[in-house]
């Protein structure tokens, strides 16, 4: 009886050995262990052996149990691991490869989109693009600008300040304007200078028309004998560029406290050709019967400013330039009759997808 179960055995350990599929070892257990194999019943028929042989037979077969049990389960971990690396392998899937169904590629938002066209224009016009920190000093955005010390744009109501140890001009908040990037831009490069500074700014401002972060597109040109007239100039090809070759421009007196003198821009309707109406008679939505759309404001560099980097080269009895700020969401409001800044920032797909 101890021959056949060394014989049985060596039969089961042999094929567990040579299997090569899980389903292929669960056969063999079936047959070496399962109710109906011979080694199970020859351990349910050692009651009936002479006594003096029930022990070393009933040993025997618990041996040999075990012994197969054990060689399944180290034998069947092995095959699970090496089908479960060739079905990774099988099943690989390429990342790089567009989805099911394909998914649209995307496009810039609106905002980059405006604001990238508005580079364009102006570095064709010979300016070249300075961007500063959007954390800046007092100094820099207000007291190097020409900002009277009770300018309301002072106001902590009115400009989001950040905590820290500096006071006075040293104290930090985050930038109203990115008019500070005029003076470290002089600071960095003596005349001729012609830049434009587009960057993200900061104000206490939320409703329809306003939010607490926006964007603007600023420009500075200083040389010995700019006048007002290029600036004009300089707007016009711009506005042309923008909102459509038969666009004019028109110069309004206005105050800011780091030009003089100051005037707002304004560009002819595009909506009503300037007309002011909309089929002859409907008054144009657009520039509410005016005829003109304000886009911009800008000016003639105060000398004030010119004092505060006249040690760079700019001394204001010498050199004079013009500067000129717009907000990018307002030009791309205009241009694309969005009626809500908000808009910009809801991130509501319906409304993005129709500017592609």
């Amino acid at each position: 009886m101890i021959e056949r179960i060394d014989a049985i055995r060596a039969e089961a350990e042999a094929a567990i050995a040579a299997a090569t599929t899980t389903a292929a070892l669960e056969e063999l257990r079936v047959r070496h262990l399962g109710r109906k194999a011979e080694l199970p019943n020859l351990l349910r028929g050692v009651a009936e052996l002479p006594p003096a042989e029930r022990g070393a037979v009933g040993k025997a077969a618990n041996v040999a149990r075990q012994a197969l049990e054990a060689q399944i389960t180290a034998r069947g971990a092995e095959l699970e691991l090496a089908e479960l690396r060739e079905r990774l392998a099988r099943d690989r899937v390429d990342v790089t490869l567009p989805g099911t169904p394909p998914q649209p590629v995307g496009r810039l938002h609106l905002l980059t989109a405006t604001r990238r066209e508005i580079e364009d224009v102006f570095l064709g016009l010979g300016f070249r693009v300075a961007e500063g920190p959007e954390v800046e000093t007092v100094f820099h955005n207000f007291d190097a600008l020409n900002h009277d010390p009770a300018h309301p744009a002072r106001a902590r109501t009115d400009t989001f300040y950040v905590p820290g140890p500096g006071r006075g001009p040293d104290e930090v908040l985050l930038r109203t304007h990115t008019s500070p990037v005029q003076v470290r831009a002089m600071r960095e490069q003596p005349p001729p200078i012609a830049i434009i500074m587009p960057g993200r700014v900061y104000r206490r401002d939320s409703d329809a028309t306003h939010t607490p972060q926006f964007h603007q597109i600023e420009g500075l040109a200083v040389d010995e004998d700019i006048t007002l007239a290029d600036l004009k100039g300089t707007l016009l090809a711009f506005a042309k560029a923008i909102f459509g070759e038969e666009r004019e421009v028109r110069l309004r007196p206005h105050f800011f406290p780091f030009t003089e003198p100051s005037v707002e821009v304004d560009v002819s309707c595009f909506q009503c050709a300037g007309t002011g109406a909309l089929d002859g008679a409907a008054r144009c939505n657009l520039c509410k019967g005016t005829g003109w759309l304000e886009i911009l404001g800008s000016g003639m560099v105060d000398p004030n400013v010119f004092a505060y980097v006249r040690e760079y080269g700019y001394d204001p009895e010498r050199v004079q330039g013009f500067a000129f700020g717009m907000g990018v969401e307002r030009i791309a409001m205009l241009r694309h009759g969005v009626p809500d800044l908000r808009l910009f920032y809801d991130n509501d797909l319906r409304f993005l997808r129709q500017f592609g």
